[in-house]
């Protein structure tokens, strides 16, 4: 806590530093403290000084502010991965080249100005040349912005399933373009950043295997809904799946009557990605438990009536 703070400070102690440099070269550049310099050779040199020390100082500054945005953005994330790691370190490095790229410019053209040179038609056409790059690359755009946000708010991380629009599957690649996700047939599908609408994180902290159990009407419901928790029970027991079960087994209780069955509900919750193969030996499980019970699982049956010939009299 000590140190932070002193950074604080040391922090504020830079800003007052800069900001009273900028101020005192503010004035030199509008003739206040040397007025007699004003529209002289003099003037026009400590006016470019102004114009560099100052671009110097606000890009050190902006830098500044840039790093301590990643840390913050890095301390959200309670376990950190090399991945996440380097599309933050990505990302600071990308507002750092704007920032040096807006810098440099405005300087330059301020520059110019101080040589008496018209900067006008460059601004113009800057202008014309911005406008007719907005038109033509505004999906570019929107992909970009939309992956800026994605990267800054942690919305997935690679290694997550995820559903996206009508495309699922496993994240390999988060960029600030396009996010890439691999489905379990193999097929990779390339989603660009601004078309997201909607993201569902099957994997994010913790994930659940929710599963409906159909039983016959004539069975005995309390004696099935304690097979099914004492079948939890043992799985969470067993070494190979006790590590991937977080909490117990949770019977919600009858969720529906079918037309030949009755619906039971339960739930257990699993470490992420562990969800479908917890599930799938549950169901296992399940299956085998209730053949030992003799507890039936119905399936349609169908009575065929072949109907009784009209009686001759």
């Amino acid at each position: 806590m000590a140190t932070g703070k002193i950074k604080n400070i040391l922090y504020l102690l830079l800003a007052l530093i800069v900001g009273g440099a900028l101020l005192v070269l503010g004035f030199i550049y509008k003739g206040t403290v040397l007025p007699y310099f004003t529209n002289n050779t003099t003037a026009t040199i400590l006016r470019f000084l102004f114009i560099i020390i100052g671009t110097y100082l606000g890009l050190k500054v902006v830098y500044l502010a840039i790093n301590r945005f990643a840390v913050h953005l890095k301390k959200r994330v309670e376990e950190e991965t090399h991945e996440r790691i380097r599309q933050i370190d990505t990302l600071a490095g990308i507002l750092k080249k704007i920032v040096i790229a807006v810098g440099v410019i405005i300087a330059g053209l301020m520059l110019l100005k101080e040589i008496n040179v018209d900067i006008r038609p460059i601004l113009t056409a800057a202008g014309i040349g911005g406008i007719a790059l907005g038109f033509g690359a505004q999906t570019l755009v929107r992909d970009i912005i939309g992956g800026f946000f994605l990267i800054i708010e942690n919305q997935i991380r690679i290694g997550d399933v995820v559903k996206i629009g009508d495309k699922s599957g496993l994240v390999e690649a988060i960029n600030l373009r396009t996010v890439v996700l691999r489905d379990l047939e193999g097929v990779v599908h390339i989603i660009p950043n601004g078309s997201i609408q909607t993201i569902s994180n099957m994997t994010k902290e913790w994930s659940r295997c929710v599963i409906d159990i159909a039983v016959a009407y004539k069975e005995d419901l309390d004696q099935v809904m304690d097979v099914l928790a004492q079948t939890g029970k043992d799985l969470q027991e067993d070494v190979q799946f006790a590590g991937y079960i977080t909490e117990p087994i949770e019977i919600l209780g009858v969720d529906n009557f079918a037309d030949s069955a009755v619906i039971i509900k339960i739930m257990i919750t699993t470490k992420p990605l562990k969800q479908w193969e917890v599930g799938r030996e549950l169901r296992r499980r399940i299956k085998k438990a209730f053949d030992q019970h003799n507890i039936e699982i119905p399936f349609p049956h169908r009575t065929i009536y072949w109907g009784v010939g009209q009686k001759n009299n």
